[in-house]
């Protein structure tokens, strides 16, 4: 029997050591999916990858200088390999790979149950908490999916909390500023807006640090 387990990370750099956390951990790239929000543009059209915005490839400059954002990137493999850009309902463009990826882009456009939300629903996560983590996502989060057996859940779940969000105490604040529930229909966040909701909530201020 297989369960999904879903984080939800503030910052991309650790979801992006998760996944190959995961990988290292013996638990396949097929049953990862990671997507990630792409409001401020890190990862262009052209395939390059600039999260520093030095205008550097920054899997180029891991190669030169072996430490640091790029470093992460040169070494990327598995899963992270294939990151390419997507169009999901309410989250606007995001940099996505992974089984759960397919599901999302087939699924109805602008429908409640469609996009990230269907593809959750459709893999066992329950619909409110999926429409957390699709609203973490719209804020300028990265979500990260892992199907696993029963027996290697507690070995997962190891993995996958290392700076997640509580999303518990993340949609609780969420509501208190009148949050009411994910809408597809809705704008996604400017550069801007995902820079001001780090700002406010912080960044890395997960559980399991």
């Amino acid at each position: 029997m297989t369960t999904t387990i879903s984080r939800l990370y503030d910052n991309y750099g650790d979801a992006e050591r998760v996944v190959q956390r995961l990988e290292q951990s013996g638990f396949p790239s097929s049953d990862i999916s990671v997507i990630a929000n792409n409001g401020e543009g890190w990862h262009g059209r052209d395939g390059k990858v600039d999260r520093d915005r030095d205008g550097v490839d920054d899997r180029a400059e891991g190669a030169g200088v072996g430490a640091g954002i790029g470093a992460g990137l040169a070494g990327a493999a598995g899963l992270l390999a294939g990151l390419g850009l997507l169009a999901i309902p309410g989250l606007g463009p995001v940099v996505a790979a992974g089984w759960l990826v397919s599901t999302a882009a087939g699924a109805a456009a602008g429908a409640a149950t469609g996009g990230v939300i269907g593809a959750l629903t459709q893999a066992g996560v329950p619909e409110e908490e999926a429409q957390r983590y699709a609203e973490g996502v719209r804020r300028g989060g990265t979500l990260v999916c892992a199907r696993v057996n029963e027996q290697d859940r507690g070995r997962a779940e190891a993995v996958l909390d290392r700076s997640s969000v509580d999303i518990s105490k993340r949609t609780a604040a969420w509501q208190q500023s009148g949050w009411k529930g994910f809408d597809p229909a809705a704008e996604p966040l400017s550069s801007d807006q995902i820079q001001r909701e780090r700002e406010l909530y912080g960044e890395g201020t997960g559980i399991g640090r």
